[in-house]
């Protein structure tokens, strides 16, 4: 009878498994509230080899608020290929991009967490927001060609979305709720 040989992950694919764990968790707890015997835990792995993957908590936070802004630019980049197909305006098709991409439980507690902990103090995790923000805005504006108005209706709608998104307010029966959804916005949420 043969042995079947165990095959052990590269350094580099458990560092996928364990953004990607992290990521969840810390979609879940914030930033602060997740201790990293949690995502190790998530993850499979040990919290020493945790360590050795991420020096410091600090670190692999930044890491995943890197992987939701990588998300948040293919979805603009997915938007606008839609657009493109279906006549319709590239900012239009980024927003309806986002919309979708809210629906997803673990990217939106994710992005409101990032927002939550940029406030909180920890000068690495505000750059990584400010910097991933800042991306984002460039291949916006790159990819719509919009002017500044423009850009910021964009970017406070899409705020608008995530918010009434994390309270669940499509769900709502309140009028304050239908005044902000409008038509257009409770169609993208």
């Amino acid at each position: 009878m043969a042995v079947a040989k165990r095959q052990l992950s590269t350094a580099a694919e458990r560092r996928e498994v364990l953004i990607e764990a992290a990521t969840e968790v810390f979609a879940e707890r914030g930033f602060h509230g997740t201790p990293t015997t949690a995502v190790a835990k998530a993850a499979g792995i040990s919290q020493a080899y945790l360590f050795r993957l991420f020096p410091t908590k600090e670190e692999l936070y930044v890491a995943t608020i890197e992987r939701c802004y990588e998300r948040l630019a293919a979805t603009m980049r997915a938007g606008t290929e839609m657009a493109r197909a279906n006549g319709l305006e590239p900012l239009e098709g980024m927003g309806l991009a986002y919309g979708e991409l809210m629906r997803d439980r673990t990217t939106l507690r994710g992005t409101l967490q990032v927002f939550a902990a940029a406030s909180g103090g920890e000068p690495t995790v505000q750059e990584a927001a400010r910097a991933g923000y800042g991306m984002l805005f460039e291949l916006v504006k790159r990819l719509s060609g919009a002017d500044d108005e423009k850009l910021r209706e964009f970017f406070a709608r899409g705020m608008l979305i995530t918010v009434l998104a994390g309270m669940d307010a499509p769900n709502l029966d309140a009028d304050w709720a239908r005044s902000l959804l409008g038509g257009d916005l409770k169609d993208c949420i």
